[in-house]
């Protein structure tokens, strides 16, 4: 259940902090504001900083988190993860961010974000990694903008980096069960 602001029925009422560490297995409170994570931030002058993102977890800002642009900028670079003195993992804390966002509201994240984030895991689900082109077409057709980029895809093809055949991982089946108890809400508790 995601928290509400308005503090409606019981079950609604679990803090922010709470349910990050339900459903991430993290202890946003165990983040001490030492700022490490954003000062390798590339994104930290565009929006919140990790640091103010984990603060604001822990505070309960749910609605400025889970309705503001800040969520929706993060690279998911990891850099912020890698310096974290106490593996707070505020990467993953922005993926639940995102995840809660989406749940409360599925038109929250801007277009071109959620084709992408549907193409990128339809991809996973079908081959067990990434495919390039194939995630490029998806998201291009699905949401993203169309012809940008267009021009430097044959040279990309040509140098090997959008291969346009997919290479399926051993253990498919293994990400698909994945995806399955994923969302199934009854495997998930």
């Amino acid at each position: 259940m995601i928290p509400s602001a308005d503090h409606g029925p019981a079950h609604a009422t679990e803090s922010l902090a709470r349910t990050i560490r339900r459903v991430t297995g993290l202890n946003p409170a165990c983040c001490y504001q030492c700022g490490k994570c954003s000062a390798g931030c590339p994104m930290a002058e565009e929006s919140l900083r990790p640091h103010d993102v984990m603060r604001m977890v822990n505070q309960g800002e749910v609605d400025r988190l889970l309705e503001g642009p800040a969520i929706w900028l993060c690279l998911t670079c990891e850099t912020c993860t890698s310096r974290c003195p106490n593996g707070c993992d505020p990467a993953r804390v922005m993926d639940a961010l995102r995840e809660l966002a989406i749940q409360r509201a599925p038109t929250t994240a801007p277009k071109p974000i959620r084709a992408f984030h549907r193409a990128f895991l339809n991809q996973i689900k079908a081959s067990g990694r990434i495919h390039e082109f194939g995630l490029v077409a998806a998201f291009k057709m699905t949401g993203g903008p169309l012809f940008q980029d267009v021009a430097s895809a044959p040279g990309m093809v040509a140098r090997g980096k959008l291969p346009l055949v997919p290479h399926r991982i051993a253990g498919v089946a293994d990400v698909r069960r994945i995806f399955e108890r994923c969302s199934d809400p009854e495997e998930t508790r």
